[in-house]
C-alpha cells in the first residue's frame, strides 16, 4: 500500500473533471447525510485522515478533496485577475464534485483556505450547503480590513505570497522543504504535529510542477478578486447554522473575537476554542471530530 493510500485505507479514491479540464482529486466513504471536508495551505485532503473515519462511523457520507492547485488536483494558470483561484471558482469546483457524487445538499467543513472556499460556497450556493463549519479563520475581508503590524508579522505569508510572479515562486522554489517545514511547525502548538508521514505527503505535493504558483495565485486572488466579491455581498448574512472552531494557542484566536467576526456574516453562529494551534484536525482530531458530529447531528435529527 502506498504512503498516500495508508491515510484512507477504507475510502474510495476518485478523480473528477469539473470544468475547463480541471480535475479534482479526493476520497469518499460512508452513507447517510453528506459532509464535504476542505483542507487549507499547505495541506491536502490527507489532513483529515483522523477525522474523516470518525464521521463515517457516526453515519455520514464523507467526501474529502484536494482544492484546485493543491494535493493531486489540477494546477491551472491564474487567469485574468487571478480568477481561476477566486474562492468563487474554487467553491464551484467542489459543488460540481458533490453533485457528480450524487449529493445535491451537504454540510461543508473547511480549515484555513478551505474555510474561505466554504464561506464563499455558502454565499453562492445556499441551497446546496446545509451547514457550515469553519476551522481557525476569521472572514477574509475582516482580516484584511483589520490588518495591523502584529497580524502582518505573524501571518507574513499573506503579504509575501501575493507579490507579483515570479518573486515568491522563485524564492520558495529554491528550497521548498525549508519553507514548508517552517510554515507547518510554526503554526502547530502540539509536539510531533504534523507527523513526519504527513509532512512527507505535503512535501510530495509541494514539489509537483505548478503547485507553488497555484498556491500564490490562491493568495493573490484573496487579496484582489475575492475582496471584490466580498464587497458585493457585504450586506448579506448566511442563514444556515455555522460552527466556528479555533485554536486557543493560535494567531486567529489571539487577535480576533472569532465568534463576533462570524456573527457579522451569519445569523446562527456557535463555536469554541480548542487547546491547540492552527491545525485542529491534526492537533486535536478526537475533539474536533466530536464537536463536528455534535454540530452535524442536529441536522439529522
Amino acid at each position: 500500500m502506498s504512503a498516500v493510500a495508508e491515510f484512507f485505507p477504507d475510502f474510495e479514491r476518485f478523480d473528477l473533471s469539473v470544468s475547463d479540464g480541471v480535475r479534482i482529486h479526493g476520497v469518499n466513504a460512508g452513507s447517510g447525510p453528506a459532509v464535504l471536508l476542505l483542507h487549507g495551505h499547505p495541506q491536502s485532503h490527507s489532513t483529515w485522515y483522523r477525522v474523516a473515519p470518525a464521521l463515517v462511523d457516526a453515519g455520514y457520507s464523507v467526501v474529502a478533496t484536494d482544492l484546485r492547485g493543491y494535493g493531486d488536483s489540477s494546477r491551472s494558470p491564474g487567469g485574468d485577475n487571478h480568477d481561476n483561484y477566486s474562492k468563487r471558482t474554487m467553491a464551484a469546483d467542489q459543488v460540481a464534485v458533490m453533485r457528480a457524487l450524487g449529493h445535491s445538499q451537504f454540510a461543508v467543513v473547511g480549515h484555513d483556505r478551505g474555510g474561505r472556499v466554504a464561506h464563499r460556497m455558502a454565499l453562492d450556493s445556499p441551497g446546496a450547503v446545509t451547514r457550515l463549519a469553519v476551522l481557525d479563520i476569521a472572514p477574509t475581508a475582516t482580516m484584511y480590513a483589520r490588518t495591523n503590524r502584529e497580524f502582518a508579522t505573524r501571518y507574513f505569508w499573506w503579504f509575501f505570497l501575493i507579490q507579483p510572479a515570479p518573486l515568491p515562486e522563485q524564492l520558495i522554489g529554491a528550497d521548498p522543504e525549508f519553507f514548508l517545514r517552517h510554515h507547518l511547525t510554526g503554526q502547530s502548538r502540539t509536539a510531533g504535529v504534523p507527523s513526519e508521514m504527513l509532512i512527507q505527503e505535503y512535501l510530495r505535493c509541494y514539489r509537483l510542477p505548478g503547485t507553488i504558483h497555484a498556491i500564490c495565485e490562491d493568495y493573490r486572488a484573496a487579496a484582489t478578486i475575492d475582496l471584490s466579491h466580498d464587497a458585493e455581498d457585504a450586506g448579506r448574512r448566511l442563514g444556515m447554522p455555522l460552527l466556528a472552531l479555533w485554536g486557543a494557542k493560535g494567531v486567529v484566536g489571539d487577535l480576533y473575537d472569532v465568534l463576533d467576526t462570524w456573527r457579522e456574516k451569519a445569523e446562527n453562529v456557535q463555536g469554541m476554542a480548542l487547546s491547540c494551534g492552527h491545525s485542529l484536525q491534526e492537533e486535536c482530531p478526537g475533539e474536533t471530530a466530536a464537536l463536528l458530529i455534535e454540530f452535524l447531528g442536529a441536522a439529522t435529527a
